[in-house]
């Protein structure tokens, strides 16, 4: 009996030791090539150690340009340009960065992305401005304002006039460029349109703004290549702020509302 048990323990002993044998040999053989004794790599130094490649970064794929995608929102003024100033203290360059802020939640919840030329007291150029939106495709441009004069309460919505737009016939005929400051040249049309029902939505919504849209030969809009629009709003002559902080959402839902309207018809006359 003791000799049986001990002939079982060895064989239990031999079948252990082939089975790690076995798998020491397939470790070997996935490691080393068969007959070749395994080497160590030889040691580099650190002018020789190749650096991992790091991939460049992936830019998201541009916009078509009959798609209307972005919205390019101008606080006016800013930085040691503070636009109107009433007597009890509105500042025109807070309250328009506060209206911006409302419309980007806005338009973003309809699926447009938003840039604002400035996102604080900063007091970026007119170029500066007019580059967020020529940066980019598919883009529109809304500057937006608050008068010291005017009804209170009320919205004025503003294109550039065509006749400050009367000298683009003089750019270069060979290299078919329209000088900077006659880059709104090819918009004047559309951004009439965009103004027209961005007013119908003031009108709306403020009692005793005007139902259609006035022109002007504003500044920031002529070296806009995009329909671009200025919005002026009433007024900092108000003894306090709160009435115009209370427009913020009708505002910022209006010109939403209006700038859907105007991507069906961006996109179909681009088609």
């Amino acid at each position: 009996m003791t000799v049986r048990r001990g002939s079982i323990y060895f064989l239990l002993m031999l079948i252990v030791a082939a089975v790690a044998s076995a798998q020491i040999a397939y470790s070997q053989a996935t490691q080393t090539p068969a007959g070749a004794a395994p080497t160590q790599p030889a040691p580099q130094s650190p002018a020789q150690t190749p650096q991992p490649s790091v991939p460049a970064p992936v830019q998201p794929p541009a916009p078509a340009r009959n798609t209307l995608a972005v919205v390019v929102l101008d606080p006016a003024h800013g930085g040691a340009d503070p636009g109107a100033h009433g007597s009890s203290g509105i500042v025109e360059s807070d309250v328009v960065l506060s209206f911006a802020r409302l419309l980007r939640i806005s338009l973003e919840s309809q699926g447009l992305r938003v840039i604002l030329t400035r996102q604080a007291n900063e007091g970026p150029s007119f170029d500066d401005r007019s580059k967020s939106a020529n940066a980019q495709r598919g883009a529109i441009f809304v500057t937006l304002h608050v008068s010291s004069t005017g009804q209170p309460g009320t919205v004025r919505v503003y294109s550039l006039t065509q006749d400050s737009m009367s000298q683009a016939g003089h750019s270069s005929p060979r290299s078919g460029l329209v000088p900077w400051d006659l880059a709104q040249a090819n918009f004047v049309d559309r951004s009439r349109r965009l103004a027209e029902l961005i007013q119908i939505q003031m009108a709306q919504r403020f009692q005793g703004s005007p139902e259609t849209p006035l022109t002007a030969p504003i500044r920031q809009l002529r070296t806009v290549a995009a329909p671009a629009v200025a919005l002026e709003v009433s007024s900092v002559s108000l003894p306090d702020r709160a009435p115009l902080d209370q427009m913020g959402p009708g505002l910022a839902d209006g010109v939403a509302r209006a700038v859907v309207a105007f991507r069906t018809i961006y996109e179909a006359e681009a088609k």
